[in-house]
């Protein structure tokens, strides 16, 4: 099932140099869009440019654990990867050409580890922000699986274990 969803999506690509384009924004490029989105959103919602003590606590102790919980789910990722030794799709099948080429393991997918550390530390915080970033964290690993740089499984992994660790950083902290 695995290898079947993949290639549904990654047929999607090759089709349109336009499509092409855009697989490979979302797929690279848009994550440093949404980083510089939550680091700006972070930092200018409560009004923390008034400094008033008690929203900058509150502000300093959120951008805290955000921090805290993507830093420990994107290395958590790294250290699987290395456990893992999964090849990427076009290491195992000669005939998928992906849009750009990775030179690390697959599993789990680092992308999806880390933005949806992000959705999900934010989301605990802002939901209505949180669904934006949750967005955000689907495009991002979808694109990469029609680039054919990631299966489906390495996808809903980076989702699971970077939304868990979020979850739990910040549940066990407040």
């Amino acid at each position: 099932m695995n290898n079947s969803i993949f290639f549904i999506l990654y047929n999607l690509s090759h089709q349109s140099p336009l499509f092409d384009w855009l697989i490979i924004f979302f797929s690279q490029y848009f994550q440093y869009f949404v980083i510089l989105f939550a680091i700006v959103f972070l930092l200018l919602h409560h009004d923390i440019l008034k400094n008033k003590n008690e929203k900058l606590i509150q502000k300093l102790k959120e951008i805290f654990f955000v921090s805290l919980s993507v830093f420990v789910a994107w290395m958590s990722s790294v250290i699987l990867k290395i456990i893992f030794h999964t090849p990427r799709p076009f290491i195992k099948f000669q005939d998928i050409v992906p849009l750009f080429r990775p030179t690390d393991y697959a599993f789990p997918s680092g992308h999806s580890t880390f933005f949806m550390a992000v959705a999900v530390a934010i989301f605990l915080y802002h939901k209505k922000m949180g669904y934006l970033f949750i967005f955000f964290a689907l495009l991002i690993g979808i694109s990469r699986i029609i680039a054919g740089v990631h299966y489906p499984i390495d996808i809903m992994a980076g989702y699971v274990f970077g939304g868990f660790i979020s979850y739990l950083l910040i549940k066990s902290f407040k």
